[in-house]
């Protein structure tokens, strides 16, 4: 029997954790497929370092799994699917539940994940963490081996992380799109997601957080070009030009190192998440940083920020803050902190809100602040690293998976997916099962 515990990540957007168990009728094996936080519950943000917060009081905030439902069982491997921190950030507090149990990922993924975890003053983790490559089948107990497939997102080496069973194959996609023109240089392995099919599915385990919009996600590519038609027509013209994103998307970071370079400015990053994502992406030779410079520790942004208010004109400043998260640099800077940022500046978003009430507030009140302080603002140069409808429904014509479990979402975004699924052939109840944080789906 297969069951799939829906630990997380069922009932919201963030702090995704689901485990695969296969049981012989002897005994049941257990996978683990990501640690997650939900940022938003505790109001930080990439530049913060989560794990200074005490577990308790981020089990009780409802910011960090609830993974009660394991205890007692034999997990044999934890992996994780990609570095976002809503996948990874909650390693520090939930690994040492499980002492020695090996931790699995792309070689990306487990360098951010081993910066997750490096501060051995709050906690200490002692599982060991292998860098693992794509195609490369791992087995990690007698009936269970697992397999990371190459797919893109808005990160380097995301994974659909694939468990073998002696029952069949259960994928989990992870986050995802498909990206035939990632300015990186990523492609979807589409031939072993076909071989996949052929070898049968057992389970499929999908993400659901851009299902209901009806169409197919643009590639990065399409970014890149409204980056490119903006900071290179009329950007030429403006003094001051700031910029923001996700710390974590290496290819549009790249993209704007390129565009500064063509425009004879210095790119700056300016935060603490975005001189560590771009440092481990640079070790690995994911991001060329030929031109740019990114600045971390309080002193150091405090000085490059009086730097480039004497000469606006000869930076492009790339910033945290896309969210409107309390203590972020662009918030900061809104309040009148860091930089007098005003009239001789533009801000260009380009990154989406995250659906939830408190990041479409807290990116209200930022624009509001920027506005009385007449700053242009640019918004939405940008595409989303998610799957929208067709792409998922390519994936399921690929798979051709016997059951469903449609994860990463808010209740209204699984049974969007369930929708999908039964206009391919699928029944809810049957072989779709949509499940809530803390629920166990048994596959006969």
């Amino acid at each position: 029997m297969i069951r799939v515990y829906t630990i997380s990540g069922y009932e919201e957007v963030g702090k995704n954790m689901t485990a695969v168990g296969y049981s012989d009728g002897r005994k049941e094996e257990v996978v683990i497929i990501d640690m997650g936080i939900r940022l938003d519950r505790v109001l930080i943000h990439e530049d913060v370092n989560i794990q200074q917060f005490p577990t308790k009081e981020l089990q009780r905030l409802g910011a960090i799994p609830d993974d009660s439902i394991l205890r007692n069982k034999k997990v044999v491997a934890i992996t994780f699917t990609h570095g976002h921190l809503d996948h990874i950030g909650a390693v520090g507090k939930i690994a040492p539940h499980y002492p020695d149990v090996p931790i699995y990922g792309t070689p990306y993924t487990i360098k951010l994940a081993k910066s997750e975890v490096k501060s051995e003053q709050y906690f200490e983790v002692k599982n060991p963490m292998y860098e693992t490559e794509f195609g490369e089948i791992v087995q990690v107990s007698e009936n269970l081996a697992i397999e990371f497939v190459r797919i893109t997102h808005s990160i380097p080496q995301a994974a659909m992380v694939v468990v073998h069973t002696p029952e069949g194959a259960v994928v989990h996609t992870g986050d995802f799109k498909f990206d035939n023109n990632n300015p990186l240089g990523e492609r979807p392995d589409y031939k072993r997601l076909k071989e996949l099919g052929k070898e049968g599915v057992k389970v499929l385990i999908a993400e659901s957080t851009r299902v209901a919009e009806p169409t197919k996600t643009p590639s990065e590519a399409v970014a890149q070009m409204l980056l490119e038609d903006f900071f290179l027509y009329e950007g030429m013209d403006e003094k001051g030009l700031i910029a923001t994103t996700f710390a974590s998307h290496i290819a549009r970071l790249q993209e704007l190192i390129w565009i500064a370079n063509k425009m004879g400015r210095q790119a700056v990053f300016v935060g603490r998440s975005l001189a560590k994502y771009t440092g481990i992406a640079k070790q690995l030779g994911l991001i060329k940083m030929k031109g740019a410079r990114a600045v971390r520790s309080p002193n150091a942004i405090k000085k490059v920020l009086a730097e480039v208010s004497g000469a606006r004109e000869n930076y492009l400043l790339v910033v945290t803050g896309h969210q409107g998260e309390p203590g972020a640099v662009l918030t900061r800077m809104a309040n009148g902190e860091l930089y007098d940022i005003g009239k001789q500046d533009t801000v260009v978003f380009s990154a989406g809100t995250i659906p939830n009430p408190l990041n479409r507030a807290q990116r209200y009140i930022l624009e509001t602040k920027l506005k009385m302080k007449g700053v242009r603002m640019i918004k939405d140069l940008h595409v989303s690293g998610h799957a929208s409808r067709e792409d998922h429904r390519y994936l399921l014509r690929m798979l051709n998976p016997e059951n469903i479990v449609p994860a990463h979402g808010e209740f209204r975004m699984l049974t969007h997916y369930a929708e999908l699924a039964e206009e391919e052939g699928y029944l809810i109840g049957r072989d779709v099962f949509v499940s809530r944080n803390g629920y166990t789906v048994e596959i006969e």
